[in-house]
């Protein structure tokens, strides 16, 4: 008698499932789940489905879980983009059985070089390091031997020599294009807020702020900028408010590092009766929950933060795999959102328009 021929349909059937899924669970398709590949793999076997007729469902069962962690001196809010770049991360390392811990390093361990007192190195497969922007401590971390990723780095690393991968949003390009969009529309005194040295972005989006005042001939002028140690700007309540007092001259705009900073800076100038953006503009970075909310609605640049996080997996699963490939410094890419909060503003060169 002969057989019947095993058909994708059967595993379909076999699992309640349609055959376009049972498809592409065996090509290894990345929508699929990794548990569903699974049971499809296995009923493959087990109805001995073409070239998987000869294999044993005891070479397919999921091997032990991994252990990834994540450390970081600031564990991010729900409006931080870090929030849901962590949720792609840990979607997407856990479909490739592995488990994420999270660690938070105080600033006593950081000064003093020590991992926190729950990091198990020999336990770890993977490092994922986010808000961590010490660079003597960053140095520390590759050296542990195990494979890194840094979202963001120090504002001083030097990627020619970094032993570690770095993934990052695009910065310069797109404070750049906000910025050359301001002097465009006839505005000359524009001042930077926010600490250069604080990060590697924030660094960035500073040179992106510089080079379209150079291409312009604009000469920079630091009285119009506020650029103070990143503390006073997280700290000091009214601190905002006290340097405006110093400022020499008022910029026709402000370009921000962030939304926070952003956001300080509207309601400073709003409490020394200032309207925005008919007396003065502001920029920021981020696309937080924050900058919809405010008046007048924030312009700014929106992070594809989930993308962010699944990016890094790869990256860190890839090197985990693959640990004497060369390392590998990579942007994801922004994208400018034009509202109310700054003068005059067009779509001329690609900016989005978003409420």
């Amino acid at each position: 008698m002969t057989r019947e021929k095993i058909t994708i349909q059967h595993i379909a059937d076999a699992l309640g499932i349609s055959r376009n899924t049972a498809s592409k669970a065996l090509n290894d398709n990345a929508a699929i789940p990794a548990v569903t590949r699974q049971k499809v793999i296995q009923k493959a076997i087990e109805l001995k489905y073409k070239q998987f007729a000869y294999m044993e469902t005891d070479n397919l069962l999921p091997r032990k879980n991994g252990n990834i962690a994540l450390l970081t001196t600031n564990m991010p809010n729900t409006s931080h983009f870090g929030s849901a770049l962590i949720s792609g991360l840990e979607k997407k390392i856990s479909a490739e059985g592995y488990n994420l811990s999270i660690h938070i390093v105080r600033s006593d361990e950081r000064d003093a070089g020590k991992l926190p007192n729950n990091f198990d190195s020999t336990a770890v497969d993977g490092i994922v390091c986010i808000e961590l922007f010490d660079a003597a401590y960053s140095d520390m971390i590759t050296r542990l031997g195990i494979p890194a990723i840094f979202i963001d780095c120090a504002a001083e690393t030097d990627y020619s020599s970094f032993q570690a991968d770095v993934l990052l949003m695009e910065n310069e390009h797109s404070i750049y294009r906000l910025t050359k969009q301001l002097l465009d529309s006839g505005y000359e005194r524009i001042g930077f807020v926010g600490d250069r040295q604080h990060c590697k972005s924030f660094h960035e989006r500073w040179l992106g702020y510089r080079r379209a005042l150079l291409e312009q001939d604009i000469s920079f002028d630091p009285g119009l900028c506020i650029m103070d140690d990143d503390q006073f700007f997280i700290f000091e309540t009214d601190w905002m408010e006290h340097r405006l007092e110093q400022l020499k001259q008022w910029p026709q705009a402000f370009v921000c590092a962030n939304d926070f900073i952003a956001v300080r800076l509207m309601k400073a100038l709003k409490a020394r009766g200032l309207s925005l953006p008919q007396d003065v503009g502001v920029t920021g970075f981020d696309d937080a929950t924050e900058s919809r909310i405010v008046e007048p609605h924030l312009t700014t640049v929106h992070i594809f933060s989930s993308d962010m996080g699944v990016r890094a997996a790869d990256m860190l699963l890839s090197r985990i795999r693959h640990p004497q490939q060369p390392y590998y410094t990579a942007h994801v890419q922004t994208n400018v959102r034009i509202r109310d909060s700054a003068p005059a503003l067009n779509q001329s060169a690609g900016l989005s328009s978003s409420s």
